[in-house]
C-alpha cells in the first residue's frame, strides 16, 4: 500500500508546526471561557449532591459517578492542554503564560471541589472496599480502584489536601515553571561548523554534538554548558526547593520516602526497581568498553563532548535526511509492522498535530501530550538528522500507543503506568533501525552508524538513565539532612558519572553543571529510571516479535489498548509473555548490549 504521505496532493516538505484548533480556535475563542465557567460549576454541582454521601451509594450508583467525574477530568485535560502547549512552542508568549496559570488556578479549585470523593471511599471498612471492587458494575474501574486503596495510609483531611493543592501553584509546581520559563528566555552563543553554518538555538547546538569535527563538538558543548553554569546556583537552588517539598510531603503522608511515593504511583516494586539500579551497575563494563572502542576508531580518547560523534571520517559522511524524507522513511518502517498501524502514524502529519520546526523560545527536547478524547500532540526540532528521526520515531510510539487506548479505555483507565508508557516509543525506535539497516546494506558508513547508534541508544537509556535516577536517590536521601546547593548536586552528578565512564571517557570540567538540563528531576522524580526499566521490556519485546512474527501483533496492539486498566506486570505476562520480575528479563538487555558490541568489535 502506497502512503499517502508521499502522494502530491500532501506534501510534507519541511518540519511542521502543530495545528491546534481540534482544542480550540485561539484565547479569543468563546468556547474557551464558556468550557471553563461550566466546568466549575459542574464540579460545584457533583460536590453539592455527593459530598458526604459516598460511603452509602450502591455499586451503580457508584458507577454513574465515576463517569462524571470522568467527563469532568476530560474537559479538565482539553483545557490545561491548550495554553500548554502554546507555552511549549513559545515559552515567551506572554500570553500563554497568562492563561496557563489562569487555567491551573482554576483546575486546581475545580480538583479540590472534587477531593471528597477518592477521600470519601477511602474510608470504607476493607470488606465493602473490596465488595464494590468486585460487582459486576464496577468491573471497569477494578483496578483504578486498587490503585485508590494504595493511597489509604498516605491520604489526609480533606483541607489540608485541597491547601497542598492551592500551595503548589506558588510552591513546588511554580518553581518548576520558574525553570521552564528561565531555560526558554537563555540566548547561547553561536557556533559556527567549519562550511559555515551557524547555530543559536539549544536544539541546533545539540544537533552539532553529531558533528565529525571534534572542535565543533566541543564549542556547541561549551555553548550550552557556560549557559548551566551561568545559572548553576539558580538551578540548584531551584531544584532544593522541589526535593525540600517533597521531603515535606512524605512527612506529612507517611511515606518513607520520595522514592517509596513514586514507586506507589509507578505500580512497579521496590525489588525491581533495585534490581535495575544494581543490574545495570554491575555492567558498567559494558559503557566503556564501547567507548574505548569508539576511542580507538576516531584517533582519540572519547570526551563527554565525544560521546555523540560520528565513527565515520570526514570521507565517510552521512547524508541529512530532510523532514519529508523522514516522514516517509518512518511511515515505510511501521508499514512493515502493520499496514494499520501505519496508517494511524500518518493522521498526524496530515492533520498537523506534530511541531517539529525549529525556532527560538521553544521548549528544549521532545514530548507527546495526549489529550482523552482527542489524540496526542508530538513536538520535537527536526534538525534533518538520523537522531531528529528515531526522536521522532520514538514519540510517535507514545501517540499510536494513547491512539489504541483511546478507541479502549475510559478515562480513568487511559493512564498507564509508566514502564508500558514507554514501550512503544522504544518498539517504534527498533523497529525504524531495521528498516533503516535493510535499507542501507549497500552503504557501509550509514549501516555502521546506525549500528552505533543504536548501541549508544541503549547505553543511554540503560546506563546513562539509571544514573540520573542514582542522582536522585543521592539527592532525595540528602535532602532528608537538610537543605543543599548547587555544589552538591555537582559533585554527586561529577562522582556518578565518573564512576560511569572510568578511565574509557574524559568527563570534561562543564559536564558537572549537566544534571540541570535533565527536566525529569524536577517534573517527576524517578522518572527516568523507568526509561531503563522499559527499555528492558522492549528489548524483551521485540525479540518476541522477531521470533513469532506477524502472531505478536495482536497480542502487543492489546497490550497498549489496556492502557492502565490492569497491572502493567500481569499485562506483560498476559498479553506478550514478558515477566518484568524477572531477573532474566534484565540480563537478557545487558546481554542484547553484549552481542552488538561483539558484532561491532569483529568489523573493527
Amino acid at each position: 500500500m502506497t502512503s499517502a504521505i508521499v502522494t502530491s496532493q500532501n506534501p510534507i516538505d519541511s518540519p511542521q508546526e502543530w495545528d491546534l484548533s481540534d482544542l480550540y480556535q485561539g484565547f479569543d475563542d468563546p468556547k474557551l471561557e464558556q468550557d471553563l465557567e461550566s466546568l466549575q460549576q459542574e464540579a460545584a454541582d457533583f460536590r453539592s449532591q455527593f459530598r458526604g454521601k459516598v460511603t452509602g451509594l450502591m455499586p451503580e450508583q457508584l458507577a454513574t459517578c465515576l463517569k462524571t467525574l470522568e467527563a469532568i477530568a476530560e474537559k479538565s485535560g482539553v483545557l490545561y492542554a491548550f495554553p500548554s502547549l502554546i507555552f511549549s512552542a513559545d515559552t515567551r508568549s506572554a500570553e500563554a503564560k497568562q492563561f496557563l496559570d489562569k487555567v491551573m488556578e482554576a483546575l486546581t479549585g475545580v480538583e479540590n471541589q472534587l477531593l471528597f470523593f477518592d477521600l470519601e471511599l477511602q474510608t470504607l471498612e476493607a470488606g465493602q472496599f473490596d465488595a464494590f471492587q468486585n460487582s459486576a458494575p464496577l468491573a471497569p474501574y477494578r483496578h483504578y480502584l486498587s490503585q485508590i486503596a494504595k493511597y489509604r495510609p498516605h491520604t489526609l483531611s480533606e483541607d489540608v489536601e485541597q491547601t497542598r493543592n492551592q500551595d503548589s501553584l506558588t510552591g513546588r509546581q511554580a518553581f518548576i515553571q520558574l525553570r521552564s520559563v528561565h531555560l526558554g528566555e537563555q540566548q547561547y552563543e553561536s557556533v559556527t561548523t567549519p562550511d559555515g553554518k551557524t547555530a543559536t538555538t539549544e536544539a541546533d547546538l545539540g544537533a552539532l554534538l553529531f558533528h565529525p569535527d571534534a572542535e565543533t563538538r566541543y564549542a556547541a558543548y561549551q555553548s550550552v554548558r557556560k549557559v548551566m553554569n551561568q545559572h548553576n546556583s539558580l538551578y540548584g537552588f531551584i531544584l532544593n526547593t522541589v526535593a525540600q517539598d517533597h521531603k515535606i510531603e512524605n512527612q506529612m503522608r507517611r511515606y518513607d520516602s520520595t522514592l517509596h511515593k513514586q514507586l506507589i504511583a509507578d505500580e512497579v516494586s521496590e525489588p525491581v526497581f533495585r534490581a535495575i539500579m544494581e543490574g545495570t551497575r554491575s555492567r558498567f563494563d559494558l559503557f566503556q568498553r564501547y567507548y574505548r572502542l569508539k576511542g580507538a576508531a576516531i584517533g582519540q580518547k572519547i570526551r563527554t563532548c565525544d560521546v555523540y560523534a560520528p565513527w565515520t571520517t570526514g570521507d565517510e559522511q552521512i547524508a541529512p535526511i530532510p523532514y519529508k524524507a523522514g516522514v516517509e522513511t518512518l511511515i515505510a518502517a511501521l508499514e512493515q509492522f502493520d499496514v494499520n498501524y501505519a496508517r494511524r502514524a500518518e493522521e498526524f502529519f496530515l492533520n498537523n498535530w506534530v511541531d517539529a520546526k525549529v525556532r527560538q523560545g521553544k521548549r528544549g527536547g521532545a514530548f507527546c501530550a495526549y489529550t482523552y478524547g482527542r489524540h496526542s500532540y508530538l513536538l520535537l526540532s527536526y534538525t534533518d538528522d538520523y537522531n531528529s528521526l528515531f526522536t521522532l520515531a520514538h514519540e510517535m510510539g507514545h501517540g499510536l500507543h494513547f491512539a489504541w487506548i483511546d478507541d479502549r479505555q475510559t478515562y480513568f483507565n487511559s493512564n498507564p503506568p509508566m514502564v508500558l508508557a514507554e514501550i512503544a516509543s522504544t518498539f517504534n525506535e527498533l523497529l525504524l533501525l531495521d528498516y533503516l539497516l535493510k535499507q542501507a546494506k549497500d552503504d557501509k558508513a550509514l549501516t555502521k552508524s546506525l549500528i552505533t547508534r543504536q548501541l549508544e541508544d541503549q547505553l543511554n537509556l540503560l546506563f546513562r538513565q539509571s544514573t540520573i535516577s542514582r542522582l536522585e536517590l543521592a539527592v532525595h536521601d540528602r535532602a532528608t539532612q537538610g537543605s543543599f546547593n548547587h555544589e552538591f548536586v555537582n559533585e554527586e552528578w561529577t562522582k556518578l558519572y565518573q564512576e560511569l565512564c572510568g578511565d574509557a571517557v574524559e568527563v570534561l570540567p562543564e559536564h558537572q553543571y549537566d544534571w540541570a538540563r535533565i527536566g525529569h528531576i524536577y517534573f517527576k522524580p524517578f522518572y527516568c529510571y523507568q526509561y531503563t526499566a522499559s527499555n528492558i521490556v522492549s528489548l524483551a519485546c521485540y525479540k518476541k516479535y522477531l521470533e513469532v512474527g506477524k502472531e505478536f501483533i495482536p497480542g502487543y496492539l492489546e497490550l497498549l489498548a489496556a492502557g492502565g486498566s490492569l497491572d502493567q506486570v500481569a499485562a506483560l505476562r498476559q498479553f506478550v509473555g514478558v515477566d518484568l520480575e524477572d531477573p532474566e528479563t534484565i540480563r537478557g538487555a545487558l546481554t542484547y548490549v553484549e552481542t552488538l558490541l561483539d558484532q561491532l568489535q569483529s568489523t573493527l
